[in-house]
């Protein structure tokens, strides 16, 4: 890996010019580009600019629309349904995110479910805006097949992530962001690029069998977290996400990694007002209430300090910012210079700022 930092309104700036040039309106390009580099300051570079190249792919392919055009096929106040006719999928989720606030402030409850969109980069992103407007949210998502069901061998559910958000005092936000395996896909994806082994927990071959091998990884299964507790996690959440939207379920998704297959993934966001609740002022007391009492608990050995959710990510992106950028994989840095290359869009650690 080099050390070189790379600072991200470059990157940022360098993600939207690509999207530009493949067709995508301005102010999507911008949001895609920012919810990509917004992952690499957090320190989840699974989900980061490594992901912009395969978006491209896809759109060029046009498994992916470059213009999103959402249409309505339900609205019953505090809920609706949409289509996203194969977009883009963070463009499609932040409107997802957007109207469930709307209807959350008029109802106190605002869900919006969304069929036929595309990979929408981390789920944090969303739930953590919804925070920052005050609301409390739940975003769940399917992915293409990569966790074996308990018990058997071959894939046919999805890492099937989600992610809650809430507003915390002093303007802060709890949040979390998980999938239901034992590491993200796009972790080991980081890992082959870095060339670095993975732990035997991670991952099985195609065969079966445990593996530390990256490359061996990305083509078997990824073991579930919490053994069949994660499987059964990713089942409901495909029950969410698919089948309750009217979207693909299991072995019928597609992933980003696939450059000319619809997705045909769906997304729940659901939104709550604290306000409804009556009680704003004691919902932020009990949540500062809940961070004081976990950040002043006695340290188990080996552990410097306890972290509420969030606050890693939060720490993470302050030192980045402090220390001038981002650090890319060496694999990751060659492919976005090459894509850069094929757009005629400069890759910043070129020289472009």
């Amino acid at each position: 890996m080099t050390q070189q930092r790379i600072p991200a309104p470059a990157l940022r700036a360098f993600g939207t010019r690509v999207l530009l040039a493949l067709g995508v309106p301005e102010t999507d390009a911008a949001l895609v580009a920012d919810s990509l580099v917004q992952a690499d300051l957090w320190g989840h570079q699974s989900h980061g600019l490594l992901r912009l190249p395969w978006y491209a792919a896809r759109l060029r392919s046009g498994a992916m629309r470059a213009v999103t055009d959402a249409a309505v096929l339900s609205d019953t106040g505090p809920l609706v349904l949409l289509d996203g006719r194969d977009g883009i999928g963070q463009v499609l989720t932040d409107q997802a995110r957007r109207l469930a606030g709307e209807r959350a402030r008029s109802h106190g409850v605002g869900v919006v479910g969304v069929r036929n969109s595309n990979h929408f980069g981390t789920a944090m992103y969303f739930t953590r805006r919804a925070a920052r407007d005050g609301l409390v949210s739940v975003l769940t998502t399917n992915a293409s097949p990569a966790m074996a069901p308990w018990g058997g061998r071959e894939k046919v559910l999805g890492t099937n992530p989600w992610s809650i958000g809430a507003p915390g005092p002093d303007g802060r936000v709890v949040a979390v962001d998980i999938a239901n395996t034992a590491v993200a896909r796009g972790k080991i994806y980081l890992a082959e690029n870095r060339g670095e082994r993975i732990p035997g927990t991670w991952a099985l071959t195609a065969d079966g069998a445990p593996t530390t091998d990256a490359a061996e990884g990305v083509l078997g299964v990824i073991l579930p977290m919490a053994g069949h507790k994660g499987y059964a996690i990713t089942f409901l959440m495909d029950v969410l996400s698919g089948a309750l939207t009217g979207s693909a379920v299991g072995t019928g998704v597609h992933g980003p990694y696939q450059a000319d297959r619809p997705s045909g993934c769906g997304h729940l966001f659901l939104a709550l007002d604290p306000d409804a609740f009556g009680d704003r002022a004691g919902y932020e007391a009990r949540v500062r209430q809940l961070i004081d009492e976990v950040k002043a608990v006695p340290l188990a050995q080996g552990f410097d300090e306890v972290f509420y959710p969030g606050e890693v990510e939060d720490r993470a992106e302050a030192a980045n910012l402090a220390a001038g950028g981002v650090v890319l994989a060496e694999q990751s840095l060659a492919d976005l210079r090459a894509l850069g290359d094929g757009a005629g869009v400069p890759f910043p650690a070129d020289g472009a700022r």
